[in-house]
């Protein structure tokens, strides 16, 4: 069973993806936003920050060196 520790190491890509995602997306909310407030996603700090971490995450997760097991 791998520790808190070895979990945080393999994910590091990851995480700082979903910081910098969601400080993106609440930038991206702040300065852009939806004006009417009818935009579902935009229109909210909360949903645009978590849509932006989100997509954070799943972008620099994709950088992540697969470990081959050896025998």
């Amino acid at each position: 069973m791998k520790r808190a520790g070895e979990i945080l190491k393999e994910q590091v890509l990851a995480i700082i993806g979903i910081i910098l995602g969601a400080i993106g997306g609440y930038l991206y909310w702040h300065y852009i936003g939806c004006v009417s407030g009818t935009c579902p996603i935009t229109s909210s700090p909360i949903m645009s920050t978590i849509w932006g971490a989100l997509l954070g995450g799943l972008l620099l997760s994709m950088f992540k060196k697969d470990k081959k097991e050896s025998k």
